[in-house]
């Protein structure tokens, strides 16, 4: 990673990243967001384009900031009431992402989608993500309403606490903030089911990547547990079974895929992402959003697979099997998972 900037550079940076956190507006996919038209031709990157098999409309290119190249430490931050069962679904997922020995169609195949983006040396995003140290927030210390900015104090509170506090790790460490499902964050259910940037050093005392994924099983499920959950508002939708028994930690898992994916390609909002405005990056995820197979696009998940139970997935993992959305991939010029019947 190149050394920090000098502070009247960052001076002069600031306005800049203070635009882009507070008014970057929603990449446009398909999720089924409350109002939304179908059949829109808004639905440019989801419902009009088969983005898994065309890519005429992307350009998709390095801006020459860094990507995380180093071993990448995960760092989750439990934000509010936890359950024991579902601390370990999320912490297999992301273990499953360096299992190079899980059952093909894997985790470990999908981050090799991942790992294809380099840094201006020609340096790859590293194969080696594994969970960190952890940090437990089970009174709701800054409230059960949070802003963007409060979910950076969040984390400042995580990596300065008097006990155990986080390390601070701003070369290849991503700081996770997870909510209940009994918590709200700012724009959650509207137009984000998560979302990722760096931290202000003004708030935190360092620029740290993070993202934050919410649970939605309480607040929006139709919306951010989708496939999972369907919204009575769009007709002839219908729901899927989770493969680990809990809708909203299920659903969670491609949100936070998606961040991490996304994280480690542009971690700093000036590296991989596509269009000319950095205050608007489409990045390598949001171009596959609600693709989880062959076939995706618009409302239609792709193609994915059953277990006995009748359990609906697409990637084995440690000890279970998840279903996580595709990202794309730049050298086929198209959406990619392992689990792709025709690549």
């Amino acid at each position: 990673m190149p050394p920090a900037p000098p502070p009247m550079v960052a001076q002069t940076l600031a306005p800049l990243f203070f635009l882009l956190f507070f008014f970057a507006g929603p990449v446009i996919c398909w999720r089924p967001w409350p109002n939304s038209q179908l059949n829109s031709t808004n639905f440019l990157f989801g419902g009009s384009k088969k983005f898994e098999g065309s890519s005429e409309f992307v350009q998709l290119r390095y801006h020459m900031g860094p990507v995380l190249t180093a071993n990448i430490t995960v760092y989750p931050i439990w934000y509010g009431a936890w359950q024991s069962s579902q601390k370990r679904i999320i912490r297999d997922f992301i273990g499953s992402i360096s299992a190079a020995d899980s059952k093909p169609p894997s985790v470990a195949g999908w981050w090799k989608t991942v790992q294809q983006y380099t840094d201006q040396t020609g340096a790859n995003i590293s194969r080696n993500v594994h969970v960190g140290e952890e940090k437990n927030d089970r009174f709701y210390s800054h409230g059960k309403s949070l802003t963007r900015l409060s979910v950076q104090s969040v984390i400042k509170s995580a990596v300065t606490a008097s006990t155990r506090p986080l390390p601070i790790n701003p070369k290849s460490g991503v700081y996770l903030l997870l909510t209940s499902d009994d918590v709200y964050v700012q724009d959650f259910c509207n137009n984000v089911c998560g979302f990722h940037y760096f931290t202000f050093p003004s708030i935190v005392g360092y620029t740290l990547p993070y993202a934050w994924v919410g649970n939605s099983a309480k607040l929006c499920p139709g919306v951010c547990a989708y496939p999972f959950a369907v919204p009575s508002y769009i007709p002839n939708l219908t729901a899927v079974k989770s493969p680990n028994g809990d809708v909203g930690v299920d659903a969670m898992i491609s949100v936070i895929a998606h961040e991490i994916a996304e994280l480690a390609t542009n971690p700093l909002v000036n590296a991989w992402y596509a269009g000319q405005d950095p205050v608007f990056p489409v990045e390598i995820a949001d171009l596959c959003e609600g693709i989880y197979g062959t076939g995706g696009g618009g409302s239609y998940t792709g193609q994915m697979m059953n277990d006995r139970d009748g359990a609906t997935y697409n990637m084995n993992g440690i000890r279970r099997r998840f279903l996580v959305q595709w990202v794309w991939n730049h050298l086929l010029n198209y959406c990619s998972g392992p689990n792709a019947l025709d690549q």
